[in-house]
């Protein structure tokens, strides 16, 4: 049994839960305010940040990339068809990569600045930084928003899958970035038809299913944010 201490709209931890439940894994979840870290949380990870992942009474695993290659020790070869790695090394580097762009790069430019100025400054006291959103972030982030869903739109038109023929860590990476984004409906899904057509793939399967039923504090989801047709 597995314990994820998380926040329900970090792209990183929604990464992690998809891919323990791609991977048909049970697992209990454990809200984390980051931005006010209990003393035993920090006990398991002193960064102070999520996701940290334990497996009964094993070491904690701390960060969404430690924990994908965790999972691929632990249930890689067993999964079968379900495995989310590839077996050819240049194929699995290419997933790596993909998988790390959108977890930091894609976080760094357009999920960080979005989930941090209109999901967690709405929950965060005065004190520890809540309030208004910047809106300087936010422009920053619409503009670079756009250049990752070229990108992405022109990986997935010549790929079945944005990193290869089958869905793998990658995929699940960048739809969990762009989920907690489309919650606040700043996808411009009508500028690229592939992307769309893809995450409307993603949001179908049944690890999606926790996800789209969540809900922020104070904000209300996007009309499409649970249309699986949108």
């Amino acid at each position: 049994m597995f314990t994820v201490y998380h926040h329900p709209f970090s792209p990183s931890c929604r990464f992690v839960r998809l891919a323990l439940s791609e991977y048909e894994t049970r697992f209990d979840l454990v809200v984390e305010q980051v931005w006010r870290p209990r003393e035993d949380f920090l006990r398991l990870n002193p960064s102070g940040e999520v996701p940290v992942v334990i497996e009964n009474d094993g070491p904690p695993l701390c960060g969404a990339s430690v924990v994908m290659e965790y999972l691929e020790d632990t249930r890689g070869y067993a999964a079968g068809k379900r495995r989310l790695m590839p077996d050819n090394p240049d194929a699995r580097a290419e997933v790596r990569r993909l998988t790390e762009w959108f977890l930091s790069k894609f976080h760094d430019e357009v999920s960080g600045p979005y989930v941090g100025e209109r999901i967690y400054k709405m929950e965060m006291p005065p004190s520890a930084g809540g309030g208004a959103p910047d809106s300087a972030s936010l422009r920053a982030a619409r503009a670079n928003m756009r250049n990752h869903l070229r990108y992405l739109g022109y990986l997935v038109s010549t790929r079945d899958w944005l990193a290869g023929d089958t869905i793998t860590f990658a995929d699940l990476a960048a739809a969990a970035a762009l989920s907690a984004i489309d919650y606040l409906g700043e996808v411009p899904w009508q500028e690229d038809a592939a992307a769309r057509a893809w995450y409307a793939r993603m949001k179908s399967r049944p690890s999606f299913r926790p996800i789209l039923g969540e809900s922020a504090r104070g904000v209300r989801p996007s009309l499409h944010y649970a249309d699986l047709d949108f």
